[in-house]
């Protein structure tokens, strides 16, 4: 870990900030003060600001319930960012996990532990993603087949399949996936002559949105649902 990401971490400061205390000789590794940013600091090492020890706080995992017309970004010039629907305190570090698009609502997860977030969404873990989708039209028996066989999608070689496709009425389904291109249910239920009106995520892996949060609203992870993405 680089000093001045401990540092500006575990004390909420800039990176600007941090790096002024730095140069300042403000900072002190194991006793000897250190002006070097980008020094590597091994594990065990003591890092103290002005005398006081420094520490990173514990990761953080929430589950939000992401509403429409909010970006999953840290800032956008035209949108709301889900970030900004979380109080200030709890935002700084935390990265979204697997994005939704603009127009799509549901369970978004976001942490502080970059390796988590990696095993979420890396595609040799295969995790299974559950959404809602409304259809233009209704969806017959051979679309679901066609789409639990395997689709070509546009520009893509590879097919694209659902590990489940399973109606809920005759225009809203829950279609299953295990990987994440790019609009690839969009464009799923496009192969079979379809259009998506809604998108709504229900879960992730084992994790499903929880019932009582409001469109805004989150809430901690439990150590059992980190656990199970982990």
């Amino acid at each position: 870990m680089r000093l001045d990401f401990l540092v500006a971490n575990a004390t909420g400061l800039s990176r600007k900030d941090a790096k002024r205390a730095l140069s300042a000789g403000e900072v002190s590794v194991d006793g000897e003060v250190c002006r070097k940013g980008a020094v590597k600091l091994a594990a065990g090492q003591q890092v103290t600001l002005r005398g006081q020890v420094l520490t990173l706080p514990a990761d953080r995992y929430l589950m939000l319930h992401k509403p429409t017309g909010v970006v999953c970004a840290t800032e956008d010039s035209e949108h709301l960012t889900v970030l900004s629907l979380l109080p200030p305190d709890l935002r700084p570090g935390l990265v979204v996990v697997g994005r939704l698009d603009l127009d799509t609502t549901g369970l978004l997860l976001l942490t502080t532990d970059g390796q988590w977030s990696h095993r979420v969404t890396s595609p040799r873990r295969h995790c299974p993603k559950t959404y809602r989708v409304g259809l233009a039209e209704p969806m017959t028996e051979d679309a679901l087949g066609a789409l639990k066989r395997g689709v070509t999608l546009r520009n893509d070689p590879k097919p694209a399949v659902a590990t489940d496709a399973v109606p809920v009425t005759e225009r809203v389904i829950d279609l299953t996936i295990t990987e994440g291109r790019y609009h690839q249910v969009k464009r799923m239920v496009a192969a079979v002559g379809n259009r998506v009106c809604t998108l709504h995520r229900l879960s992730i892996g084992k994790v499903e949105l929880d019932a009582a949060l409001a469109p805004g609203e989150y809430r901690p992870l439990t150590t059992d649902e980190i656990a199970s993405l982990g």
